[in-house]
């Protein structure tokens, strides 16, 4: 995609290096595999090697526990050109960095990161992350799951759904409501009284692995407890803005992959002796397109440099995902149909991105919801009850 805005002048060396080199992957690795992954509803487990020798898992923490000490722009764009592969896969080293990963350092104590961190980053130890549940949906905060104190550890009992990753995952970062608030717990796959069930017969996200967790008196030594979660739901919704920060920049590497396709295509099928591109009305549509995403690149770099600084606030995450999500869907929709009959193959990709996305504007917090966040940031009111 052509860069009007020069966006690469406002990036390191370090940072378009990185980006380069996960573009490349994707070309050559990712891109021509989705295609059987997506319509086998397989999540291509064979690239978790080939993204950790990449070093992109729990790329923002310190080396020290096997991470590569990196910016959080790099991190988005790293999310970025993963999307522009396919969803599924930034999704799975989202959750993996930023909803697994980031909390157990966070949260976590040394030994806790010592643990699981390291082999996190080595792709050895494959979290997920238990917070959404059956009738919970967009309020977190009427959790059903509880964890009860016991002798050397606690109880766990409840379920949560929705939860990427989850068929294949050695452990869950497992949200449960306690006599002293919301806490966090480290549940290990091989942990009694927890089952897992894959969710089948999905329209989008088909290269992702998504299950529910379910948990029947299951034993949590204290060993597992993450110490620092006694900031309650809050700690939760902290690794939440991690993730939603990176879906912004995700959901515009799709958008990218759709304009590309689209320019690719359309200047070259003819029709009425002359490309599709040469028509008003294509042209208006691609450059509101790319006008959209440029805007949407400059808010995340933006965000991603305030997080740099110590800048951490959810409003903003709320505003990025928000807006890179509605863009880009928009995108890949508006392409679909430039594509015509085509549109609706994979062998163009852009169905399978569309539908992507479909998921992706409404996980992370929906659209709604990021909008009554946001609403609430300009005007002191709480619109949500």
């Amino acid at each position: 995609m052509q860069d009007l805005i020069q966006l690469d002048s406002l990036l390191t060396n370090e940072e378009k290096a990185i980006r380069d080199t996960l573009r490349q992957f994707v070309d050559a690795e990712v891109t021509p595999i989705m295609t059987d992954a997506y319509e086998k509803a397989e999540f291509p487990k064979q690239l978790i090697k080939r993204l950790a020798d990449l070093g992109v898992l729990g790329i923002t923490l310190p080396d020290s526990v096997g991470g590569a000490n990196a910016g959080y722009v790099t991190y988005g764009l790293v999310c970025q050109e993963l999307e522009r592969g396919d969803s599924g896969l930034r999704s799975f080293v989202s959750v993996q960095s930023s909803l697994c990963m980031y909390p157990i350092f966070t949260y976590g104590n040394d030994k806790q990161r010592q643990q699981w961190l390291p082999k996190m980053a080595r792709g050895e130890l494959i979290g997920c992350f238990g917070l959404t549940e059956p009738d919970g949906g967009s309020d977190p905060s009427a959790m059903k799951t509880h964890a009860d104190k016991v002798d050397g550890g606690w109880l766990l009992n409840g379920s949560k759904q929705w939860i990427t990753n989850a068929p294949f995952a050695d452990l869950a970062i497992v949200w449960a409501k306690t006599k002293d608030g919301v806490r966090g717990f480290v549940v290990e796959k091989e942990f009694k009284g927890f089952e897992r069930e894959e969710i089948h017969h999905k329209m989008s996200l088909r290269a992702s692995a998504t299950g529910s967790l379910f948990f029947n008196d299951c034993f949590i030594p204290d060993s597992h407890l993450l110490p620092g979660t006694e900031k309650g739901l809050g700690a939760a919704l902290s690794c939440l803005t991690q993730a939603r920060y990176g879906v912004a920049w995700g959901a515009m590497g799709a958008a990218m992959a759709c304009l590309d396709i689209a320019l690719d295509y359309l200047g070259s099928r003819h029709v009425f002796g002359k490309p599709l591109a040469g028509f008003q009305l294509i042209q208006k549509d691609l450059a509101d397109i790319y006008t959209e995403i440029c805007k949407a690149q400059l808010l995340n770099l933006q965000a991603g440099r305030l997080k740099e600084q110590g800048s951490n606030d959810p409003t903003l995450a709320s505003m990025a995902k928000m807006n890179s999500c509605h863009q880009a869907l928009n995108a890949a929709r508006t392409i679909r149909n430039l594509l015509g009959g085509n549109g609706i193959t994979l062998d163009y990709h852009v169905i399978r991105h569309m539908t992507n996305l479909e998921s992706v504007y409404t996980y992370e917090g929906t659209d709604n919801v990021h909008h009554l966040i946001l609403g609430k940031y300009l005007t002191g009111l709480n619109a949500f009850n």
